[in-house]
């Protein structure tokens, strides 16, 4: 059943479907009516002009360009991605020299080495009887598998190198000084978590390099067996001993005597599930404390 849509003004034409004996107009009038009054904004709103406009304005509530301080603010509080960074910063921040953007590129190494391991993840079994094997697929019977996997190995390089260089460059700069040392501490632990996530993924391709290097790592984690000898010796008589700190670090990495199947799983799973999801949460913290603590440090003036 169609509808024409007639303008409700006059009286001179009766209304679709007549009225009753009472006069009330019937229903196909009030349809009409109500199609009238609702009509020209639905389909005004649906031109693609209208459409993208209101599209955009539902994501960025502000001007494009906004001129006064006012529509700046409003622009900061309305959007998340501006809401994250500081409402103002030190002028001299926005020169590349002063930070070489290299908190930025770590955070950007970091996700790209996240979307390279999950395409990884599709292809590599956490076996030793599959693991090689795995690895040299990558290079012969995988489409740029041997570039993802280069990819993912230059990019975890690269991110350990430009993470020492930020730490670097937030000593030389002072950033660490209050109101910001907290916030050198969460960093001094992404540094560190990202050394251990390099750590725990160069076991995987499970070649003879992995092997023996996750060896004598675990060796070394061994070795700290002196400090729980150090304190026994320390210990009052008929005291309770303090377990050898170093077994247990080495059994805590390996599960096992010797690098098998059990590290294999264990470093498996650190490298893609632990280690990754504790990283993302202090990233998203020590961003959360920039902001906080007034955007990037500035170095105090010189006394005159």
């Amino acid at each position: 059943m169609s509808v024409k849509l007639v303008k409700p003004e006059g009286g001179s034409a009766p209304p679709p479907g007549g009225g009753g004996r009472s006069g009330q107009p019937g229903l196909l009038a009030r349809i009409n009516r109500a199609i009238y009054r609702q009509a020209p904004e639905v389909w005004d709103n649906l031109r693609p002009a209208t459409l993208g406009h209101n599209i955009y304005k539902s994501i960025y509530r502000t001007t494009a360009f906004p001129k006064t301080e006012r529509e700046r603010s409003e622009a900061f509080f309305n959007s998340f991605l501006l809401h994250i960074q500081p409402a103002k910063i030190e002028k001299h921040a926005l020169r590349f020299t002063y930070t070489f953007g290299l908190g930025l590129l770590s955070m950007y190494l970091f996700i790209l080495l996240t979307i390279s391991g999950l395409l990884l993840m599709f292809v590599y079994v956490p076996s030793t009887e599959q693991a090689y094997d795995r690895m040299l697929d990558l290079r012969s019977a995988v489409s740029f598998g041997g570039v993802l996997r280069g990819m993912h190995f230059w990019s975890a390089n690269a991110m350990i190198t430009v993470v020492f260089f930020h730490m670097c460059r937030v000593f030389y700069t002072g950033a660490y000084k209050p109101p910001r040392e907290f916030n050198w501490v969460i960093g001094v632990l992404l540094m560190v978590l990202t050394l251990v996530l390099g750590f725990t993924g160069y076991l995987l391709p499970w070649d003879q390099l992995a092997f023996w290097a996750i060896t004598v790592g675990a060796g070394i984690a061994g070795k700290a067996n002196w400090v729980s000898d150090h304190v026994n010796a320390m210990a009052p008589h008929g005291a309770p001993l303090m377990p050898a700190i170093g077994d247990k670090m080495r059994w805590g990495l390996l599960g096992s005597d010797v690098v098998g199947q059990e590290a294999l799983i264990r470093f498996y799973v650190l490298h893609v599930a632990v280690l990754p999801v504790i990283l993302t949460a202090l990233i998203i913290y020590h961003m959360w404390r920039i902001r906080k603590d007034g955007g990037i440090s500035s170095p105090k003036e010189s006394p005159e």
